[in-house]
């Protein structure tokens, strides 16, 4: 039997922090403040781009009044190198590839507006792979909201079980809330001990999903890591 099996995008696919904070550093740059390191950019991702310019701006002291105009504006700045210093993350094509061959539909579900998330997997050779691409400003609303999470699962055309596949609290909370198994990598952007974050089984090689999933399918629990 095949599956539903959506994936998030920054921190599971790929690995985009350096041109997410590019975008921001250049935001700040125009503000005249000096740059964030990565790693403290890194701590403000999760919870789509708003977010991440709002954390930013509220680090360096900026008023929030002007969110709205700083967010268009990273998200310009984005849109203009987003590719530049990303890479997908080892064995991750392989990995899709061999999903479909199970049968099993494929979508993204990520914060990230759906624009730019298309782009950057289009970049990437990873598009065609995928049935559904749902962004952070395709519906109302975005995850941790689990309806976010449901819509992605409602456009792919596979029976079977759904099953997301993450690296952070935002989504463990969001597979926890719409009650579906949720696989996390554990070298993407998660801030929190793997052990804190619930979840059916955890990987660090992503050659190991097409197994996970399987086991999954054939009603058999995945070793929890």
């Amino acid at each position: 039997m095949p599956a539903k099996v959506a994936f998030d995008l920054d921190g599971t696919l790929l690995h985009t922090v350096a041109d997410l904070a590019a975008a921001v550093n250049r935001m700040l740059a125009d503000e005249g403040i000096e740059p964030l390191t990565q790693p403290l950019i890194q701590r403000f991702v999760g919870n789509g781009l708003p977010k991440l310019v709002e954390r930013s701006m509220d680090h360096c002291g900026l008023p929030q009044d002007r969110h709205a105009e700083q967010t268009r504006i990273t998200l310009a700045h984005y849109n203009a190198a987003p590719t530049q210093n990303s890479s997908v993350y080892p064995g991750i094509p392989d990995a899709l590839a061999a999903l479909r061959d199970m049968g099993c539909s494929l979508g993204v579900c990520t914060n990230k507006p759906e624009a730019p998330a298309r782009h950057i997997l289009q970049e990437f050779d990873l598009l065609h792979f995928f049935d559904s691409v749902i962004g952070g400003d395709t519906l109302n609303t975005r995850k941790p909201d689990p309806a976010h999470l449901h819509a992605c699962f409602d456009a792919l055309p596979a029976a079977g079980p759904s099953i997301f596949v993450g690296d952070s609290e935002v989504d463990a909370e969001t597979s926890a809330r719409a009650k579906v198994p949720f696989l996390l990598y554990t070298k993407g952007y998660r801030k929190s001990p793997v052990s804190d974050l619930p979840h059916l089984a955890a990987y660090d090689d992503c050659a190991e999903i097409p197994d996970l999933v399987r086991q999954i399918v054939q009603n058999r629990t995945p070793k929890k890591c």
